[in-house]
């Protein structure tokens, strides 16, 4: 094995920075509409959306740090417009929280506890899904934002294993949650870029002096294969259309094409961009002394706390003493503390956000884009063609749904399949309002899919396009 990592290589490109230019993207081949009212769908094939009726959609998000102005942009963003309750309204939250569920019980003044840790997933939580939740996540901020039983929040973040689309949508909702004028409090043990372009959106940001951190800027890797497939007699055969179309690439070559490395430092440019942006907006710096910050390269956690990139240097138990002070509780007595995971079984209907009598589909298309499942795939394995095609069509079918969102988190995959789910979807915006929603990737298979909808809204960082096609085999002669 040792032998054959030899004759591996590896290109390393360093950050680099300028504005970002992702945006949204629209595409609107059918006229305008207005959205329903919306409400809540149970089965396992659709999923919560917020309530809308609280949502705005035809203005800019906010993406200051503390708590932020509106920017008017042209494309529509879902920026949550928090609404305190009338006192009529606040009497039936509390009379419908009087017949709740025995598992909806959450002691008053209770602070939402969330470990953001591991791998995030676009989909929603079943049993047997280690993986966090994205739609789960925000879910409950929108749900804690309303419930007088919550104080604040409190976030544990680490080693995040997702993309920079889950984190903008993600921050977003923490933003929102902020409106609501309680606190929320992150606390990094170990800490990258990632990690903290999440966390600076908190309201307070607290590190144990032994963290581990890692803010050097951002790159990225590519392995190729090329050299170590001829020493051992195998010829990758790879056909492709494209100029950027690099899967396969890795295949093939020894090193890095030139198409290559203006993709990838083009992909650097605009994520350490809007980092840089973001963080100089939530710290109240210029972006040119936080561009000068990384590049001195920090690593000392005290240099963080001094130059205010950390509210303070504490131990977990420091912080939950103050979040007890800050409460107005004494220190022998515990903190009431609610996890995200019991606090997912509250209701929207007992917080009164269950919204209208009309309904949204949501279809959620995650993964790799295949025809059929195999005999070994796990359920949740990817998106399969088949069983989506039956969910479409059931929607189409269906007079409970009045509009439909296709959310899609997917990097492409076969061709025939793709084609097949896009005229689906084709057939079902004929009937019906179609918004493709996408999360980190919609790329190759996954952006085709999407085109078919009426419209398509993306997060400023989420990897999008179709760059071409590409088949190929392995000659072992």
């Amino acid at each position: 094995m040792s032998k054959l990592l030899h004759y591996t290589r590896r290109l390393y490109l360093f950050r680099h920075h300028r504005r970002p230019f992702l945006s949204p993207l629209s595409y609107s081949p059918a006229p305008p509409y207005s959205p329903p009212s919306v409400t809540t769908s149970d089965s396992f094939l659709l999923s919560f959306i917020s309530p809308v009726a609280r949502r705005n959609f035809s203005i800019g998000a906010s993406d200051s740090g503390n708590g932020g102005k509106k920017d008017s942009q042209e494309y529509p963003s879902g920026e949550f417009e928090f609404r305190e309750f009338s006192a009529w309204e606040r009497f039936l939250v509390r009379c419908r929280m009087l017949i709740a569920l025995p598992w909806e019980y959450v002691p008053k003044g209770s602070v939402l506890t969330m470990k953001l840790r591991g791998q995030i997933i676009d989909q929603l939580k079943t049993p047997f899904a280690p993986a966090l939740s994205l739609p789960q996540i925000c879910e409950n901020f929108v749900k804690a934002a309303h419930d007088p039983r919550i104080s604040g929040v409190y976030l544990q973040i680490e080693g995040l294993k997702c993309g920079w689309g889950k984190l903008e949508e993600m921050r977003r909702h923490i933003l929102d949650f902020r409106k609501s004028g309680k606190f929320i409090v992150a606390y990094l043990p170990t800490f990258g870029e990632k990690e903290y372009y999440l966390a600076c959106a908190c309201e307070e940001l607290y590190a144990p002096p032994s963290a581990y951190f890692r803010l050097y800027g951002l790159t990225v890797q590519a392995l190729f294969l090329g050299g170590t497939f001829e020493k051992v007699g195998i010829e990758p055969q790879v056909e492709r259309i494209g100029k950027y179309k690099m899967a396969g690439d890795q295949l093939m070559s020894k090193s890095i094409s030139q198409e290559n490395r203006e993709m990838l430092i083009t992909l650097l440019d605009n994520i350490y961009g809007n980092w840089l942006d973001k963080i100089s907006a939530a710290k109240g710096k210029k972006r040119e002394d936080v561009e000068k910050f990384i590049n001195e390269g920090v690593y000392q956690i005290e240099r963080l706390k001094d130059e205010g990139w950390i509210t303070n240097i504490s131990y977990e138990d420091e912080v939950i003493s103050r979040l007890k002070q800050r409460l107005g509780l004494p220190e022998q007595k515990k903190l009431p503390m609610v996890d995200y995971r019991l606090y997912s079984g509250v209701r929207n209907w007992t917080l009164r956000l269950s919204g209208g009598k009309e309904h949204i589909a949501v279809i959620r298309a995650s993964g790799s884009v295949r025809r059929f499942r195999g005999p070994l795939s796990a359920p949740t394995a990817g998106i399969v063609a088949e069983q989506l095609i039956q969910r479409i069509r059931s929607v189409r079918e269906s007079k409970r749904y009045k509009a439909v969102v296709i959310r899609i988190d997917s990097p492409g995959g076969d061709a025939l399949a793709s084609d097949l789910l896009w005229r689906e979807i084709r057939l079902l915006a004929a009937e019906k309002p179609v918004i493709a929603s996408l999360a980190d990737v919609a790329a190759s298979g996954g952006y085709y899919i999407a085109m078919a909808a009426g419209t398509i809204v993306a997060e400023n960082l989420t990897l999008t396009g179709s760059i071409g096609v590409v088949k190929g085999k392995f000659s072992l002669g």
